[in-house]
């Protein structure tokens, strides 16, 4: 199996530098690293999050045990990384222990990410018994005040309890797994807490303290969570750069151009710190599946809203090297700023995550 995922590999990267250095679309091998959605429901309503904002157009529902199998079936041969999350609080499926149990008897490395509040004694063990490598918990403030400024609905005492539990469980079990983040989302409510979360991590005993920049949605003119440290922020304030460019113009550059020209705003205006690139190896490398078995591009597609394809009507395979994937990509290549998706993006950038 490791023969099979590092030739997989070696084809995923050959084809992705082949596909930059032509400008037309190379793909071979299967992906490297998927998502999958256990669940798109959440008890939380985050103001940033389509979950838990109530924002999310497609259905809620939870994954079926049957759906899962199907993609691990399929991939596992391949499949080195899984992200048990997407959108939505992933223990809220109550397969979700089972779920990394599957996963894991195929070696692929789990990691999920959790807010915390279904971390009781009970769950925690389960948890360590059920082999995830790695557990993202997210705890944006030292204070019930500074937490629940973006985490609304939710309790920071439970929070610290869910961590307690999971260390603790750790210790009585003797693992070493999961791995336990803390991650703290730096916003403008929170960021003079961020020397005091590492002590609280610290205390805890978390194996690390991610500080980790948020995305907005509706970030042009500003947002009052957008934290005043630049280093800590997705996007800039621009100044002097005349009018924005129009969507026609854009499509009017030069296809063959790897780099797009940055778009040109007036001075009272934010802008992504990223100038996308015409390329994104997640394309070639990975894809995200929703909880009721559609394949989207990656986790910057929250509605679905670019779905290529079903596996309730098609095998994976027949999905991955389908015409409208390799279409998808030849638009990366082409014009990727004119996917709605590609616009908030922060692949690449280095600020998603600032240790």
């Amino acid at each position: 199996m490791l023969l099979h995922r590092l030739t997989n590999v070696l084809k995923i990267s050959a084809s992705y530098v082949i596909s930059r250095m032509t400008r037309r679309v190379f793909h071979w091998g299967k992906p490297i690293a998927v998502s999958i959605e256990p669940t798109n429901s959440c008890n939380l309503h985050c103001p940033e999050c389509p979950s838990g904002s109530g924002e999310l157009t497609r259905p809620r529902g939870v994954m079926s045990m049957e759906t899962f199998r199907s993609v691990i079936n399929q991939l596992s041969p391949q499949l080195t990384y899984l992200t048990l999350y997407f959108q939505g609080e992933p223990f809220m499926n109550s397969m979700f222990h089972e779920m990394t149990k599957v996963a894991r008897s195929k070696n692929v490395f789990v990691s999920s990410s959790t807010n915390g509040h279904f971390l009781t004694p009970e769950v925690a063990r389960k948890t360590v018994e059920s082999g995830l490598n790695r557990l993202i918990v997210s705890l944006d403030g030292t204070d019930q005040t500074a937490y629940e400024s973006y985490r609304i609905g939710g309790s920071y005492e439970k929070v610290i309890k869910g961590i307690t539990n999971l260390v603790e469980a750790r210790k009585v079990l003797h693992s070493n797994h999961p791995q336990v983040i803390l991650q703290f989302l730096v916003l403008s409510t929170n960021e003079h807490q961020i020397s005091a979360v590492k002590r609280l991590g610290k205390s805890l005993g978390v194996d690390k303290v991610e500080l980790k920049s948020a995305q907005f949605y509706d970030y042009r003119y500003g947002n009052p969570l957008i934290p005043k440290n630049r280093k800590y922020t997705r996007y800039e304030r621009v100044q002097n750069l005349g009018s924005a460019a129009s969507p026609e113009k854009s499509a009017r550059l030069d296809p063959h151009q790897p780099e797009t020209k940055t778009p040109r705003f007036r001075d009272d205006e934010f802008r992504l710190r990223n100038s996308l690139p015409r390329h994104c190896f997640r394309m070639w490398s990975g894809c995200v599946f929703t909880w009721d078995g559609k394949v989207v591009p990656c986790c910057f597609d929250k509605d679905a809203k670019n779905p290529l394809g079903d596996l309730n009507e098609q095998t994976f395979t027949g999905i991955w090297n389908s015409k409208r994937y390799d279409q998808f990509r030849q638009q990366i290549l082409d014009h990727r700023e004119n996917i709605e998706i590609c616009r908030n993006c922060s692949e690449g950038m280095g600020v998603t995550k600032i240790w």
